[in-house]
């Protein structure tokens, strides 16, 4: 491991995933900038309905691709209307709350978008059919995403002059799409599966254009760590309780990648020893004594979150796997101080 790789965020930090339950963001975002005071992230809200879910806020980011829902589904429109005007009003409310609690921060903080190739699977065209099936519609979404999110990006800088900001990519479908998993509207097949080569450059392509840190969030298995480090991206956020293969990971670590650490649970079914601490801590130790890294790196390369977003979680329970995340962060820095 390179003794000069450095993270975009403090030792013995912990963050979000993005998404909490509710729809008040002026207390959502009190509660991460309390709960997460090194490390906090613009919480996402996907219970105020469309336009606030993963895919109808990272349409929202497209420039000149124009989106709509139809049939609860969100597709490429001729213009802009309604659906889109909404969806871009919620961005801009939570912007404003978070400038409005937040302008005198200083430290690192993350804004989340969904990356193309989850948007590419999940968006379709105005003929029907996913943009995944059409190589060049792919490409016209990827360079409207790195324009939307490199604005997005230098907005919120602009604004929180004493911030550095770092951008999450959100790509829970790019496993389906590298494996050709991805249903076509009937169901009965799927389509083509893309080259990992391919998804590592459009991935790139919104990367350095984002001009800031890059964390690309996947809490599916079979998380692509090869397509994610070649990206250039800084990090990776993945579930702890999803890692079957240890060397990819130990490799990825070993080149420099940064890793958020999904460690505490999203819901109430884990009991509520899932939430302490102790438990959280645990979790990423053990991940790291297995990997065999000095345990002196961990609080600096290691980021503590939730498995998951919390959309689905009580608010109760929520803030509890923030503040565990936090103080599970904490003991693992005092452990590389010891």
């Amino acid at each position: 491991m390179s003794d000069a790789a450095v993270w975009p965020w403090p030792e013995g930090a912990a963050t979000g995933i993005g998404s909490l339950p509710g729809i008040d963001v002026a207390e959502a975002q009190r509660v991460v900038l309390g709960d997460l005071p090194d490390f906090p992230h613009l919480p996402e809200l996907p219970a105020r309905g469309p336009g606030a879910d993963l895919v109808g806020r990272g349409a929202g980011f497209l420039v000149e691709l124009p989106v709509e829902l139809y049939a609860g589904r969100w597709r490429v429109a001729a213009r802009p209307g309604k659906d889109l005007r909404r969806t871009r009003d919620l961005l801009d409310r939570d912007v404003d709350q978070l400038t409005e609690q937040a302008a005198e921060f200083t430290g690192p903080v993350k804004v989340q978008a969904a990356g193309p190739w989850t948007l590419a699977a999940s968006i379709e065209l105005p003929i029907g059919g996913r943009l995944l099936r059409d190589p060049g519609a792919v490409r016209d979404l990827t360079a409207s995403l790195a324009e939307g999110v490199a604005a997005h990006v230098r907005d919120v800088a602009a604004r929180l002059p004493g911030a550095t900001v770092v951008l999450q990519l959100d790509e829970p479908s790019m496993p389906a799409v590298l494996a050709g998993r991805v249903r076509t509207e009937s169901g009965l097949g799927t389509y083509r599966a893309v080259e990992a080569t391919l998804a590592s450059e459009l991935l790139r392509q919104v990367v350095d254009a984002a001009g800031v840190p890059v964390v690309v969030h996947c809490c599916a298995p079979d998380v692509p760590l090869d397509v994610i480090r070649s990206s250039g991206a800084a990090g990776v956020a993945l579930d702890l309780s999803l890692v079957e293969r240890l060397d990819p990971l130990g490799e990825a670590l070993d080149a420099g990648l940064g890793l958020l650490a999904g460690a505490a649970p999203t819901g109430l079914s884990s009991g509520p020893a899932g939430v302490a601490s102790a438990v959280v801590a645990d979790r990423v130790r053990k991940l790291w004594r297995e990997l065999g890294f000095p345990a002196a790196q961990l609080a600096k390369q290691v980021v503590v979150t939730p498995a998951c977003g919390l959309a689905g979680a009580t608010p109760a329970f929520a803030r509890a796997a923030l503040a565990a995340c936090r103080d599970a962060a904490r003991r693992l820095h005092e452990d590389a101080l010891s």
